[in-house]
């Protein structure tokens, strides 16, 4: 089973310039970490790194694509 990140930066590749500019700000940079730290959970939790049963990796799953959402909605604002 291959287990993939999901960095902002390879899901929006045409917005990396934009990643960039709004890591500046706090909000941004607040939900972004966030983020990265959802993301990292999920794969420890995939590659069995961290025990954690089905129901809980998608609720994570769920809050990281909220997340992303969210961040999407700022970085092309």
């Amino acid at each position: 089973m291959t287990v993939e990140h999901h960095p902002l930066i390879k899901d929006f590749p045409e917005l990396r310039d934009r990643i960039h500019a709004l890591k500046g700000q706090a909000h941004f940079a607040k939900l972004e970490k966030e983020y990265e730290d959802l993301d990292k959970q999920i794969v420890r939790a995939e590659t069995r790194v961290e025990n954690l049963s089905d129901d809980q990796v998608e609720t994570l799953k769920q809050q990281r694509v909220r997340l992303k959402d969210e961040l999407y909605k700022l970085l092309t604002a």
